[in-house]
């Protein structure tokens, strides 16, 4: 824009799905009804208690590495992030600095700097009528992980297609629901302009909870940027919010560096070993970490679906797995194509239509009435006629089609008799 170069690095967090807290044994249910219900005295830092590193979370951020070929560190420790906010029992937060567990890695086509493991923060809930502030709890201390990229995002579009991308693999790999109207997934988005190949100061956005949010804040602030350089105003390192209802950002504090936290290690929770854990292993990892959102869209492109069919399909695993359990008796291209035709229209559509899902649905069933179409022995209305008895009961569509006298006749001797 008007010889501006725009630069933009992108930090996520994402709550990880696991049975209990980061670092004590309470659920992981930051969104459960009762507010302050998951709590104990480890997560509310009541004196003399001690972290007890979840070993999960540590697998699910590991594999996550192994998804985008990042370096796992052999060596790995927890350092202590030390800051006031009401949100923050400790008066300071459980995170990594200078030993993540994973360097590196690619995503989308963007590089990677960095994934560490972190403790949530509690949730704040202004009252503003009453003048009161409220805080739960329930979230603070929930396994969460930080993804940082390099700063080699250069459009509002790339940024957003990034972001979609690490929510698939999230979801695909069971890793975290990354929804991010529930505050599962947050996106922060370091941006700055510049006419020369130096980067120019930057601004941090925090807390965009949507794609769109993440793509309109980026846009706004290269505007506001190039406006106020072209005025010959300072652009000031600060961190911002996003408003969405109008649409532009609005400063909340000045920068703080990492001086500012003062992190050192956590001197309660021991040092990491990778070596010392056997399914930490590379190989065991990567045996785990194979079903990637990258590697389906292989898998289906070979056997001939469209971009299309692929994506409507890897953007659920129970899809993914229906589709996957029904290729187990389909091997004819012609086969293939017209099951991808069939499910991406009339299954989504029938579980659209009737707000039904795939859970417990009849794969085997589905495959035997594509089976049929292609041999000619159903034509494609009363196929479809049988779709719903056949995938979501379980009926037979062979038995189904000669109780009610729908088999086709297409071979002469079923023919002549009829021509006589």
């Amino acid at each position: 824009m008007n010889g501006y170069k725009t630069t933009v690095g992108i930090e996520v967090h994402a709550e990880l799905k696991t049975k209990s807290k980061m670092f004590c044994g309470c659920t992981n249910d930051p969104h459960a009804a009762d507010a302050n219900a998951n709590v104990c005295p480890v997560c509310m830092a009541h004196p003399g208690t001690l972290p007890v590193v979840n070993k999960e979370a540590v697998h699910l951020l590991m594999q996550i590495g192994t998804a985008v070929g990042g370096t796992l560190a052999e060596y790995s420790e927890f350092d202590r992030k030390n800051y006031f906010y009401p949100d923050i029992p400790k008066a300071y937060q459980i995170s990594q600095y200078e030993f993540p567990f994973v360097s590196g890695g690619e995503l989308a086509g963007v590089a990677l700097t960095r994934i560490h493991l972190e403790e949530d923060t509690a949730r704040s809930q202004h009252d503003d009528t009453a003048g009161k502030s409220y805080v739960d709890y329930n979230r603070a201390g929930v396994p969460l992980m930080e993804l940082v990229t390099e700063p080699v995002i250069h459009d509002a579009e790339s940024a957003g297609k990034f972001a979609r991308e690490l929510q698939l693999l999230l979801r695909t790999m069971n890793a975290s629901d990354a929804n991010m109207e529930r505050g599962e997934m947050r996106v922060e988005a370091n941006i700055s302009v510049s006419k020369t190949e130096e980067l120019g100061t930057k601004v941090e956005v925090k807390n965009l909870n949507s794609f769109k949010s993440v793509e309109g804040a980026i846009d706004y602030e290269v505007k506001r940027q190039i406006e106020m350089i072209e005025k010959g105003e300072a652009v000031i390192q600060e961190t911002l919010g996003w408003d969405e209802n109008k649409g532009k950002t609005f400063s909340q504090r000045v920068k703080e560096s990492a001086d500012d936290y003062r992190y050192f290690p956590d001197p309660d929770i021991p040092k990491f070993k990778r070596s010392e854990i056997p399914e930490f292993s590379e190989s065991s990892l990567a045996e785990i970490s194979a079903e990637t959102p990258e590697n389906k869209r292989v898998f289906y492109r070979d056997i001939g679906l469209t971009s299309d069919q692929i994506e409507i399909i890897i953007t659920d695993n129970v899809r993914d797995s229906f589709v996957k359990e029904t290729l187990k008796t389909l091997s004819d291209k012609k086969e293939i194509a017209t099951m991808a035709n069939y499910f991406t229209s009339d299954v989504l559509g029938i579980c659209e239509a009737q707000e039904r899902t795939l859970e417990g649905a009849h794969p085997r069933e589905f495959a035997d009435l594509i089976a049929l179409v292609v041999a000619g022995d159903l034509n494609s209305r009363v196929a479809k006629d049988l779709l719903q008895e056949a995938v979501f009961e379980g009926l037979s569509p062979k038995d189904m089609a000669e109780k009610r006298g729908l088999i086709q006749k297409n071979s002469e001797d079923d023919l002549i008799p009829i021509v006589d």
